[in-house]
């Protein structure tokens, strides 16, 4: 195969890419906002897209992330593309905060109360056989009301950020492109034997 590796990575390599970059967090964060800013898209469009993955990023229901964000993309015109590189908000790094937040957010919204801290009776059945009827109470309800206010904060700002930086950016490549045209057309003059004499 092209591309393979001579040495294939152990699992303990693998998890570790999963959970830390291999060059650094401020290339792979840079490779990300190229990735966003260089799609053939309207501003908006990119925008709305990104918006979009950051806002599903902040539901509970992990696993219908990226069905839900080219939803609500497909809702707003957004970009398919965009709306996924949104998803990945939700990593294994972040997932802690973002489900903290929301089910914190989600309790003071409804004036639930704390439980004890102890899980509800069943839960690790409930997991087991997906009865999500078993949790929805306690933890998914506060999670899925807290998200809203949430999401839509940071979704907000998220558009507000990638849009200026898509029209930027492509205003700024417009630029260079005609400057780019204008260079190659401009007419070359060509001296001539006459004009070397007088």
């Amino acid at each position: 195969m092209l591309f393979r590796r001579r040495q294939p990575e152990t699992r303990l390599q693998r998890l570790r890419a999963t959970l830390w970059p291999r060059r650094s967090w401020r290339r792979s964060l840079r490779y990300m906002q190229k990735r966003v800013l260089r799609l053939r898209a309207t501003p908006h469009a990119i925008a709305a897209g990104v918006a979009a993955g950051v806002f599903a990023t902040f539901t509970p229901f992990l696993g219908l992330h990226f069905i839900l964000a080219f939803a609500i993309a497909y809702c707003v015109a957004g970009n398919m593309a965009a709306a996924a590189l949104g998803c990945l908000l939700g990593n294994p790094l972040t997932f802690p905060l973002v489900w903290a937040s929301t089910y914190e957010v989600g309790r003071a919204i409804l004036r639930a109360e704390v439980p004890d801290g102890t899980a509800p009776a069943g839960l690790e059945t409930a997991l087991r056989h997906f009865d999500l009827a078993a949790i929805w109470q306690p933890y998914l309800k506060p999670m899925l009301v807290g998200s809203i206010p949430l999401g839509l904060a940071f979704a907000g700002l998220t558009y507000a950020l990638v849009r200026f930086g898509a029209a930027s950016f492509q205003a700024s490549r417009a630029r260079r492109a005609q400057e780019r045209s204008a260079t190659r057309t401009r007419p070359v003059s060509v001296r001539t034997p006459s004009d070397a004499t007088s």
